[in-house]
């Protein structure tokens, strides 16, 4: 009985010595995972020349559009993880908006089963880059299919048009179908299929509150993502860029207009974000003559509160979401490709 008992003792000793361990490390652990996590920026890519929009693929490459000198000269460049980059697509449309006076070359992209879409002038290309390989000759843009979304745009009657067109941004509806933020004629356009488009909401302007420029300030519609229900739509808005006049606005796929969440300067893109909202990107806070250097931010937003993730970008523009905490960043600034990603 005592040999029994002495290996019961023994047995419960150790028992309990696992039990301390096993409990050590659940609260360490535990410990862990409380603490918040850490927001990190860092340089995935340098040396663009005004990288503008950004797509991701299954490699792990980074797709950017750099809009050029308005010399028909926009192009697309593919970045390897390692930063290296290669043309992929050269001699996009790109010239001087007669309206504005700046230039307009390649804007955002959408990659879609292998299809890169590019906004680039007022034309919507269609590359088929399911077999481009870095360092491949790159693909001229110049006879590639393309859609003139701008001719569309131009002879539609719009009640708050600016008689301007910009197709700046793009995104897939619920339907399937390429919807197009229209920064220059303040629209959202229906692109059902090559040639069938349709205005599916104007984006309102509002009075200006200063003596300084017009008496109405336009929207500038810029980002566009669709949540499961509405597309949500940030804008940039008009000269004077009035710090926190620039919204996100709520549009149903039957066209519906709607305040999301106001309060913001310049935001020029959205994106999915994660359980804890949206995330947009501002672009940068107006000075006297131009927009200060290192004064954008990418913001959390969930349609009533907003929280800074980051500040001090330099003129960034846009966003691409590779899972719910990483993030890529064009800086038109500083000619980079950002990540942003919590650890």
């Amino acid at each position: 009985m005592s040999v029994f008992l002495r290996h019961y003792a023994s047995m419960k000793t150790g028992m309990l010595a696992l039990t301390t361990f096993i409990l050590s490390v659940f609260f360490t652990a535990c410990k862990k995972e409380s603490r918040p996590p850490e927001f990190k920026i860092s340089v995935v890519a340098s040396g663009l020349v005004n990288p503008m929009g950004i797509e991701a693929d299954g490699a792990g490459n980074i797709w950017v559009s750099e809009s050029g000198t308005a010399k028909n000269d926009a192009k697309v460049v593919l970045i390897k993880p390692n930063g290296k980059t290669y043309d992929a697509i050269v001699n996009l449309s790109a010239f001087i908006n007669e309206n504005s006076g700046e230039p307009q070359g390649a804007a955002h992209l959408l990659l879609d089963g292998g299809i890169l879409y590019i906004l680039s002038g007022t034309y919507m290309y269609k590359a088929n880059v399911s077999s481009f390989k870095p360092g491949d000759a790159p693909i001229d843009g110049s006879k590639l299919p393309y859609e003139d979304i701008g001719s569309f745009v131009r002879s539609y009657p719009f009640v708050n048009n600016a008689h301007d067109t910009h197709p700046y941004n793009l995104t897939k509806g619920p339907d399937g179908d390429i919807y197009i933020a229209d920064a220059g004629a303040n629209a959202i356009i229906h692109r059902k299929s090559a040639g069938s488009y349709s205005v599916l909401a104007e984006i309102p302007g509002f009075a200006n509150p200063t003596p300084v420029g017009p008496p109405q300030v336009q929207s500038v519609p810029t980002g566009l993502f669709f949540d499961g229900q509405n597309f949500l739509v940030t804008t940039l808005t008009g000269f004077p860029f009035i710090t926190g006049k620039a919204v996100v606005y709520k549009v149903s796929p039957a066209g519906n207009v709607s305040l999301y969440q106001p309060g913001f300067t310049t935001l020029v893109d959205i994106v999915e974000g994660n359980m804890n909202g949206h995330l947009v990107l501002q672009y940068g806070a107006f000075g006297q003559t131009w927009f200060v250097p290192n004064t954008g931010s990418l913001i959390l937003i969930n349609g009533s509160s907003s929280q800074v993730l980051t500040s001090s970008l330099n003129m960034p523009v846009a966003l691409k979401q590779v899972n719910p905490y990483t993030w890529y960043i064009t800086s038109m600034g500083d000619g980079t490709v950002l990540k942003a990603s919590y650890n």
